[in-house]
């Protein structure tokens, strides 16, 4: 009852088409962390460079022109890819179908990594916009983080739909009111009545610092401000999520987003530094700063210059972008799910993470990227300053890597041209194709100097700011992609089939373990009579003389239909002596085929799992590793089954989704192991037998 109030009713697999996503609620859920960047990018960018002094916020403008060039080509090479990888595996299915299987999973891994600091960082931001409205809930920084990840996981496995519903008022509203903010800030501006932030009166304190430095600050500013990249990967990892047409729908998306991002990126820069915003990395540099208290992000100083402290629009923002930025994190949560789906259909991961849940969405890597994310902000404090430093190294890993493998397509395209004969290259169409090739080709190639070059800059200026972490998770978890596609792989070729496997058994035995003759026992004869073996015993291990001698005095009392053997265990073991039993019966008679029937309780309470089945658990592990054997366990309701089974049950497990949600209540008599007297017409095995139980 709890999971259908929290997540909704299951849906068919035939209505997934109906779950698909129109262009208006694509951008909300593929674009709100590109889109949410600019909340924190121009505030990263601003921060390095004031390490060095007021005197290099000059530097910014020419650092954020790049960071646009750079965000319009990498926005143009994705649309490339777009169209001509569109089954939805992005950067990871370019590197693999082009650079092989170990540029594929490192693709993969840095696409992980990153998305759960996407994750991490977006919810460290939205938390940090809202403790700069609310001050006086800093103490509780990491519990509102972690509380706002459980959020977004609880809206996602309701399904793509309902997430696409819920994030997309908060995403708009950011858009526009940021927008407002940067229209009405241009026009004081021109008017000349600029804004002035209110950390516009704190001077600095610096160190001077050389010239190596100087340089080495503004790569460092150059690579904070390449946040605002980030998510624009995925949209071409969810191709498969849009409507029809799904290609198109996906590039005009993903222009949508570069647009927009661009946009409000440098809008936000500009007013910032006209406005005079300073933000420093350690605010006690700020002089006269009262570094007691937090300091306000860059958002919450420009629409209080704009706007001013504690005005309604002030609000409306801060309220939007923190939003926003928690949204953000719904990003990773469409792509890191939608990613592990396709690992695991090409064998890189498990394959849990390629079914789908109720809801139609791929539930188990969402739960997985939530429980990663909370631990990595548990261990970080949700501080953002040191979460983003891990931040953009790995999506550059795949920028850089993915745009290589489209510069290897489109090579192999132009070469398969140059081997047609002349008449045929000469066409028009063909001609034409060409042009589309090497057009591709230049945007690609471009695409991959910048992204490349950038992620050196990165790691430079990044890795002994803590990024070194992520060059070392990624090496790993490419390592065991591969020792999970190489299990995958042997055991295939091990169950493979082959003419050489015969179908040579001979005989069909049916033993019976017995401890005591009770109820749950004569269950199973009663099973193995009706599967109508060809040979049907009732084995008890003797471990004690007198248990022996009862249980064969019972066994004749109760003139029992099949006969009971008695095997001998001298060491007090049970799976060994019938393991014996068999291999012996088997060089004797043929390659039998036995089953052993293994009473079973079924309880109510998770307590009383503890106290029962235990033997029968290990028993029947240990009997399936012999050749020939296999087991049927014959369940035995106890009363506390009710829990589960009565009229007032609970559904089993998966019965919801399958539509068969109260067809398993059980008569309280049958349940109790009475006889049931049913209307004429043939019996149910399980009732040939006076003391039958519902199994």
């Amino acid at each position: 009852m709890a999971k259908r109030l929290i997540l909704g009713d299951p849906l068919a697999s035939t209505d997934s088409d109906e779950h698909l996503l129109p262009k208006k609620l694509a951008l909300p859920i593929f674009a709100s962390d590109a889109l949410s960047s600019v909340a924190y990018a121009p505030q990263e960018l601003l921060l390095i460079l004031m390490t060095g002094g007021l005197a290099f916020l000059a530097f910014a403008p020419w650092i954020a022109a790049a960071v646009v060039v750079l965000l319009v080509v990498v926005v143009i090479s994705y649309r490339q890819l777009i169209k001509a990888y569109p089954s939805g595996g992005g950067d990871y299915e370019v590197a693999r179908k082009n650079l092989g299987e170990i540029p594929g999973v490192i693709v993969a891994s840095a696409l992980l990594v990153d998305y759960v600091l996407t994750v991490a960082v977006s919810v460290a931001s939205g938390v940090d916009n809202i403790i700069s409205a609310l001050p006086g809930l800093n103490p509780w920084r990491v519990e509102l983080a972690v509380g706002f990840v459980i959020l977004i996981v609880v809206i996602n496995l309701r399904g793509v739909r309902e997430a696409s519903r819920a994030f997309a008022i908060p995403t708009y509203v950011f858009i526009g009111s940021v927008g407002v903010m940067i229209v009405v800030g241009l026009i004081e501006i021109a008017t000349g009545n600029a804004p002035v932030a209110s950390s516009a009166q704190y001077a600095v304190e610096t160190q001077d610092i050389t010239q190596a430095a100087v340089i080495l600050l503004v790569l460092r500013a150059f690579s904070s401000g390449c946040s605002a990249l980030t998510g624009v990967e995925a949209v071409s990892n969810g191709v498969q999520a849009f409507r029809r047409p799904k290609v198109k729908n996906a590039q005009t998306t993903l222009a949508m987003m570069g647009g927009i991002a661009i946009l409000l990126f440098t809008g936000l820069t500009a007013i910032a530094l006209v406005s005079g915003v300073h933000y420093a990395e350690n605010p006690c540099d700020l002089i006269g700063f009262d570094c007691s208290n937090p300091q306000p992000s860059l958002m919450a100083q420009v629409s209080s210059a704009v706007f001013g402290m504690n005005s309604i629009p002030f609000f409306i923002i801060q309220a939007a972008t923190a939003v926003v930025l928690l949204l953000a994190a719904n990003t990773a949560f469409n792509g890191f799910p939608l990613l592990g789906s396709v690992l695991a259909r090409d064998g890189y991961a498990p394959k849990a993470l390629n079914t789908r849940g109720d809801r139609l969405v791929y539930s188990n890597g969402m739960i997985i990227l939530g429980l990663i994310a909370i631990g990595v902000l548990i261990v970080y404090q949700a501080n953002l300053t040191n979460l983003i430093q891990l931040y953009i190294i790995g999506v550059f890993v795949s920028f850089t890597i993915g745009q290589i493998g489209m510069i290897r397509h489109w090579t192999r395209g132009i070469r398969e041209i140059g081997r047609l004969p002349t008449d045929q290259r000469s066409s028009q169409s063909v001609r034409g194709e060409l042009f589309g090739l090497r057009k591709g080709l230049f945007i690609n190639s471009l695409g991959a100097t910048m992204t490349a070059s950038v992620l050196v800059i990165v790691t430079i200026t990044k890795f002994t700011h803590g990024a070194w972490l992520v060059f070392l998770a990624i090496p790993i978890l490419s390592f065991l992609m591969v020792g999970v596609h190489r299990y995958y792989r042997d055991v295939e070729h091990e169950i493979e089939m082959d003419d050489q496997t015969h179908f040579g058994s001979s005989g069909d035995v049916a033993i019976i373990l017995v401890n005591k003759l009770q109820k749950p026992v004569v269950k199973a004869v009663d099973y193995a009579l009706a599967a109508k073996h060809d040979k049907t015993f009732a084995v008890h291990i003797a471990v004690s003389k007198d248990d022996t001698e009862a249980i064969e005095a019972e066994w004749r009392r109760h003139r029992m239909p099949i006969p009971l053997k008695i095997i001998e265990s001298p060491y007090r073991t049970y799976a060994g002596p019938i393991a014996e039993w068999v291999r012996k019966y088997r060089e004797e008679h043929g390659s039998s085929v036995v089953t052993v029937y293994l009473p079973q309780y079924i309880v109510g309470h998770w307590w009383e799992g503890l106290l029962h089945n235990r033997r029968a658990r290990r028993i029947a592990q240990q009997l399936m590793l012999v050749h020939g054997v296999s087991i049927t366990l014959v369940p035995w309701l106890l009363d506390s089954s009710e829990l589960i089974y009565g009229r007032r049950s609970r559904v089993l497990p998966g019965d919801e989704r399958a539509g068969r949600a109260g067809q398993h209540a059980v008569p309280a008599v049958e349940r109790r192991g009475r006889r049931v007297v049913r209307p004429a017409g043939p019996p149910a095995p399980s009732e040939s037998a006076e003391v039958s139980r519902q199994g």
